[in-house]
């Protein structure tokens, strides 16, 4: 679910990426040999089980795949998989606040305590804004043992947890700054959001996500799981590894990542979900605008309202966000405007020397101008 720590690893390494001039070889604008050997060398190197990727810009679309179902098969992976997005969630969150927003139910300046009274410690001093932006100060109760979705917790992933532990388990620490004086990404900030869209729409967060968003959109693959522990077919099973053995993670009860980072999708959902969002198809120009507003992070992004931005080595920009789950990693992207997109989710197994690389890559290739 810590989108940050991996893409951090992936932009330290990017002065290292060759960006491939394969083009030519194919009538529309990706480089379709070197996007299919980036997966393939995923799953060589065993940093992963499987791999897809889907780009897509105007009429051209394209998907692809590496590995299998589960570690024991021989079917291959499909390229029309579901997964766990883990934060990419958050995406979904803002824009529901951000809609809300439109219809004059907050203002992003508004003080939290005004809508949640007597719920976050301090309420009266933060924000929303800071609360989508990660710049509240509030603690992330995921950095406790026993509470984050990306570290194996045997029989516990099956249990259910309510907002209100999560909250208490952040609260029983001290804030990281002074509200608006620094930035910490913190998966609290996002349970506190999901508990807003509960109170302004007077309905559980999933259901304002699906009737504002997933239905009209029709991403029909796209599901907000609550407490059901299942990934639906077609999927890939995600693993790791306990005592040096690998384990099946792929069923968990996604509740502990609440509106921080439950819910499942696929390529081609998320790749209509970008396009809407960034082309101005959800909110209004003011609050797409304010969305795409980022601070800095001291790490290799910057941060908005639900989105993340990165610079690519050779200049260009990129918005969307990543998410990790145990078993499971994905990165949403698109060019600011939303007009190409590019979706990579894989199953992780190891991180042998040049995954970093081999992702970064993945973007470059599939955003940057050819080489010369």
């Amino acid at each position: 679910m810590r989108s940050n720590r991996v893409l951090i690893r992936l932009a330290v390494a990017g002065t290292a990426v060759i960006i491939s001039a394969c083009s030519h070889l194919a009538p529309d604008p990706f480089p379709r040999f070197a996007l299919q050997a980036g997966l393939d060398n995923l799953v060589e190197k065993q940093a992963a089980s499987a791999a897809t990727l889907r780009i897509r810009e105007g009429e051209h679309e394209w998907a692809a795949g590496a590995g299998t179902e589960e570690l024991a098969s021989t079917v291959p992976v499909s390229t029309s998989v579901r997964f766990r997005i883990g934060s990419v969630t958050k995406t979904f969150v803002a824009t529901v606040v951000l809609q809300l927003a439109d219809e004059g139910r907050l203002a992003l300046d508004d003080p939290i305590a005004g809508h949640l009274p007597g719920v976050v410690p301090d309420g009266e001093t933060i924000t929303v804004r800071q609360l989508l932006n990660h710049t509240s100060g509030i603690y992330d109760y995921a950095h406790e043992r026993d509470w984050s979705t990306n570290r194996w917790r045997d029989g516990a992933r099956f249990r259910t947890y309510r907002p209100r532990e999560l909250l208490d388990v952040a609260f029983a620490r001290p804030p990281y700054f002074p509200p608006g004086q620094g930035w910490h990404y913190s998966n609290t900030n996002y349970v506190v959001a999901g508990l807003l869209v509960v109170k302004l729409t007077g309905k559980p967060y999933g259901d304002a996500v699906t009737e504002r968003i997933i239905r009209p959109l029709r991403l029909n693959q796209t599901t907000v799981p609550g407490t059901d522990p299942t990934v639906p077919e077609p999927h890939a099973h995600g693993y790791t590894e306990i005592g040096g053995t690998l384990v099946d993670a792929t069923e968990m009860n996604p509740s502990l990542d609440w509106a921080a980072g439950e819910m499942i999708s696929t390529a081609s959902d998320l790749d209509r979900f970008f396009s809407a969002l960034l082309g101005g198809e959800l909110t209004s120009g003011a609050a797409l605008t304010a969305m795409r507003d980022t601070v800095e992070t001291g790490q290799m992004f910057r941060y908005g309202l639900g989105l993340q931005q990165y610079d690519l080595p050779c200049g260009t920009t990129v918005l969307g966000h990543g998410g990790e789950l145990l078993g499971f990693i994905t990165y949403a992207m698109a060019s600011p405007d939303g007009g190409r997109r590019l979706t990579l989710s894989y199953n992780p197994l190891r991180s042998p020397e040049g995954t970093s690389e081999t992702v970064l890559g993945l973007f470059a290739n599939g955003f940057c101008p050819p080489a010369t």
